[in-house]
């Protein structure tokens, strides 16, 4: 006898980005077809009316039914993707309250991206753990305190609330899924199917923004901030720093504490992994080099600064996120 397969209800809503929605989908239907006869997972489309939705990038994408009319009962995982405009679905008088009653009957109730915003307006966050877009991590901590962010990993479980970063982190959710259900053999499979990690290594801060520090950043810590960029490789002691900004060093940490929610050795330690991570991506140059002209002091710091702020070690970035035409840096 053939074993029951896993209903799963893909919500949708317009403006939503479809690679949210089309990446679990495919993940989940390569399981099921590898499994054959022996389970796997039903999918379906909801939308709020059973309505056709258009994409943030302009393609259409049919609903197989209503959220209404999705039941609760038997419903096996609820996934609930991002888009670039929340408002219409957040202003939907019907779609909130359908999402917490489907979550309510769920055995697990998963977002992707800026899904995590839903979630947090049904309340399904709240004293949770979660995640989002690394771009979008700020807002969601300041309409939704009561969430306990983890701004900088791929995707998080919590209970039976999972959360995860932008887009393509919909993949690894969705594998995370298989392996819960049917093991690691598997999920492995499956992602060799499709040609990804099982398990990225490293987490969001690969992929962030430059020194995404707030645009609001005032006199005298936007000289210092200035200065440090200007030269990752320049003498950046704290008292340094402090002389420069015509501060004490006390002063100094204050400012950078309210200003740019870190300390000032942590703000260097960035601007320098940064730096370091350009030139890991576009020259040859050997790590010691690398690590000289980014301020480190050598090779094994510029290491274990990448593994705190990144996860992973410059070799690893570099394998990752080389240039195809890498160049030979000027002596």
């Amino acid at each position: 006898m053939s074993e029951r397969r896993r209903q799963v209800v893909l919500v949708s809503f317009d403006d939503n980005l479809l690679l949210d929605l089309a990446g679990p989908a495919e993940v989940l239907t390569v399981a099921t077809w590898l499994l054959g006869g022996n389970g796997g997972y039903q999918l379906a489309v909801a939308s709020s009316g059973g309505r056709p939705v258009q994409g943030a990038s302009g393609l259409r994408l049919s609903a197989d039914l209503a959220l209404d009319q999705v039941r609760a009962r038997g419903l096996d995982t609820l996934l609930v993707p991002g888009g670039l405009n929340l408002d219409a679905a957040l202003g939907d008088p019907c779609f909130i309250p359908e999402i917490r009653r489907l979550a309510a009957g769920a055995r697990r109730t998963c977002s992707v991206c800026t899904g995590a915003f839903l979630l947090a307006a049904c309340g399904l966050l709240d004293g949770r753990r979660a995640t989002t877009h690394w771009a979008f991590s700020g807002e969601l901590q300041r309409r939704y305190p009561a969430v306990r962010l983890e701004p900088n990993r791929i995707f998080v479980r919590d209970g039976n609330v999972t959360t995860s970063a932008g887009v393509t982190a919909a993949i690894d959710l969705a594998l995370a899924l298989v392996e819960e259900d049917h093991g690691p053999d598997l999920a492995r499979t499956v992602a060799r199917w499709i040609v990804v990690f099982l398990q990225r290594p490293g987490g969001q801060a690969q992929f962030s923004e430059r020194l995404a520090l707030p645009a609001n950043i005032g006199s005298p810590l936007r000289t210092v901030v200035d200065r440090v960029v200007a030269d990752p490789a320049g003498d950046h002691h704290e008292a340094q720093l402090a002389h420069h900004a015509s501060v004490s060093e006390r002063h100094l940490r204050r400012l950078f504490a309210q200003q740019a929610q870190t300390t000032p050795a942590r703000f260097v330690e960035r601007v320098r992994v940064e730096a370091a991570r350009s030139l890991l991506e576009t020259t040859t140059a050997p790590a010691e080099e690398i690590a000289a002209r980014s301020g480190f002091g050598g090779s094994e710091t510029m290491r274990r600064a990448f593994q705190r702020t990144l996860g992973i070690t410059p070799s690893e970035y570099r394998r990752r996120f080389q240039s195809t035409i890498p160049v030979e840096l000027a002596a």
